[in-house]
């Protein structure tokens, strides 16, 4: 009976610690986003160019 509190005690603060991080972008993630999406546009460019 125990392993199933501190089961449920461990699932419950795992879902909050996760739902705590989501949706929260810094300001590194903004610069990774916008470095991946300079990288997909120069690759349209390119493919553009090519065709």
């Amino acid at each position: 009976m125990k392993n199933i509190v501190w089961a449920s005690l461990l699932a419950g603060f795992l879902s909050l610690g996760l739902s705590a991080c989501y949706d929260q972008d810094g300001p590194m993630e903004q610069v990774g986003e916008a470095a991946d999406e300079a990288v997909n546009d120069t690759q349209r460019a390119i493919k553009d160019a090519a065709d």
